[in-house]
């Protein structure tokens, strides 16, 4: 019998009548998991808002039926719906943060949905064990800020499945954690719903992920489900042209671009670090850190959450003031803070943030943006500043007539693209990326690693942040493992992902999920 029953599902845009959704039909039983792959737009978000009878502002469902433990969801009263949103069907949101209230304890967090349980305690202290969290009165009464993202991933599925409910709907959980935490949450997820016999959808634009924590998996393009098999079928042996590039385009670790050799070893390296030491409130986040990238190369800097990687990238940009150490560009030593270094230091590195979607101004331009740092650093006036503009577009291969558009009218990969080219603009030595492709989907990820690539071809310098070692393989010279604020081994990309020498890499590169697997080896699960 069936979890879940979805027929002919169709959501529309209100006003336009647009659809967003056509004729989903699903079915689910319990104790299974359902992938739902598809890029940005493609309704996957919608799809699993549906599943509670909700839909965005601006959206409505149109038709179709949805039964979920033997409730007809869409025909169901306000009153009826808030009753069964977290106890029959739960939500796991892509940012925990927005799943819990900073201001409450876990333990009256994880009681809301059970308050009619007379061992509710004793339940949730089984529950937080069950998703490997401490359980003592301690832990109960922490909030949520004094966890870290993975701890508060974990929360949030705690207080998803406390309610014992009979689907569990997770829209994109893992997509900012690193590999290890990553695992371990799909882990948990694979033997919450056996254990539990909930059925569950996970949402993701990873093929990966979804390769290690799904039995069938629905593919969307365009609000309609093009593909449906189980996991192995659809990965290794898609039948639909769509989902056959989802599958290329996901990067590999063990697919590496031949890159040319640079011949400068006795040129002064772009970017140098000698002994830096940083922290918080008195607190260590890196020792001792050393490392120098060369005129045209890529260094990527992997490791956990919590190692240090995006502090030391403020560092070097001038945001976060270190407690010891030396940073030279162009073999000067920089002054701590951005505020302290010269124009012409602040121009030489340009900073590209991991979210495209609240690095831009919206109320500005997209030519006003790329615009704002040839003025600042007088490099154009205002009557020259548009050639550069269109100029800056074209290199990240975006049409001039994007200069007069605002950032809500483009998605979130042409943003991305934006965010870079306003770096470019002011023709940096040393471009800083900060998780830059972390949550973008996997051909628009694809289209952006090919594009620093030509960069790089050109003779860009590059500090890329990731905790994504695919990535890494497929742009990157020379990587630096972080654990601790340490770097716990270095060299080139090739040698260390084929032949780590520190445990701490040689575990990475075990969590780490590859295509691969399953475009070659099928899958066993």
């Amino acid at each position: 019998m069936s979890a879940i029953t979805v027929r002919d599902l169709e959501i529309e845009v209100q006003a336009t009548g647009k659809p967003i959704v056509r004729g989903v039909s699903l079915d689910l039983e319990p104790g299974k998991v359902l992938g739902v792959v598809g890029e940005s737009g493609s309704g996957k978000s919608t799809l699993a808002l549906a599943l509670l009878g909700f839909a965005r502002r601006g959206a409505r469902i149109t038709g179709g039926s949805i039964a979920v433990g033997g409730h007809d969801i869409l025909s169901l009263t306000d009153a009826q719906l808030r009753d069964v949103r977290g106890k029959i069907v739960s939500y796991v949101p892509q940012d925990p943060a927005t799943a819990l209230n900073p201001a409450l304890s876990i333990l009256t967090q994880l009681s809301e949905r059970i308050a009619d349980r007379p061992d509710r305690v004793e339940h949730i202290r089984g529950i937080l064990g069950e998703v490997g969290l401490p359980s003592d009165d301690t832990f109960l009464h922490r909030s949520a800020g004094e966890l870290s993202g993975g701890q508060q991933q974990r929360v949030a599925i705690a207080m998803a499945v406390a309610p014992e409910p009979r689907l569990l709907v997770l829209d994109e959980p893992t997509t900012g954690l690193d590999v290890s935490t990553q695992l371990k949450v799909l882990e948990l997820v694979s033997r919450l719903t056996a254990a539990h016999a909930m059925a569950a959808i996970y949402i993701s634009h990873d093929l990966a992920v979804v390769g290690q924590v799904s039995d069938h998996v629905a593919v969307l393009y365009d609000g309609e489900v093009v593909e449906t098999g189980t996991t192995e079928e659809v990965l290794t042996r898609g039948s639909h042209e769509y989902t056959r590039a989802l599958v290329n385009a996901v990067p590999s670790v063990r697919d590496r671009p031949q890159r040319p050799a640079h011949d400068d070893a006795e040129a002064t390296p772009v970017l140098q670090i000698q002994g830096l030491s940083a922290g918080y409130g008195g607190a260590p986040v890196l020792e001792d850190v050393s490392l120098s990238i060369d005129r045209g190369q890529c260094l990527a800097i992997v490791g956990e959450s919590g190692s240090g990687k995006t502090t030391m990238s403020r560092c070097v940009i001038g945001l976060h003031a270190p407690s010891g150490g030396v940073i030279s560009l162009d073999g000067e030593p920089l002054a701590t803070t951005a505020a302290r270094r010269t124009n012409l230091a602040r121009q030489r590195m340009q900073y590209v943030f991991q979210n495209p979607y609240a690095s831009l101004q919206p109320r500005q331009t997209i030519g006003e943006s790329i615009g704002l740092p040839l003025l600042f650093f007088k490099q154009e006036t205002k009557a020259t500043v548009r050639g550069r503009i269109e100029e800056a577009l074209e290199r990240v291969r975006l049409p001039k007539s994007m200069a007069d558009r605002f950032p809500a009218e483009l998605s979130g990969g042409q943003r991305q693209r934006v965010a870079i080219a306003r770096a470019l603009a002011a023709k940096p030595a040393l471009l800083v990326c900060d998780e830059i492709t972390s949550a973008l989907d996997v051909s628009v990820q694809a289209s952006i690693l090919e594009l620093l690539a030509g960069l790089q071809a050109e003779g860009q310098s590059m500090l890329f942040i990731t905790h994504n070692l695919a990535v890494v393989a497929n742009i990157a010279d020379q990587v630096a493992v972080l654990r601790k604020g340490r770097i716990v081994e270095a060299g080139p990309t090739g040698a260390v992902l084929d032949d780590p020498k520190d445990d701490y890499t040689k575990a990475l590169l075990a969590d780490t999920l590859d295509i691969a697997d399953y475009r070659t080896e099928g899958l066993v699960r």
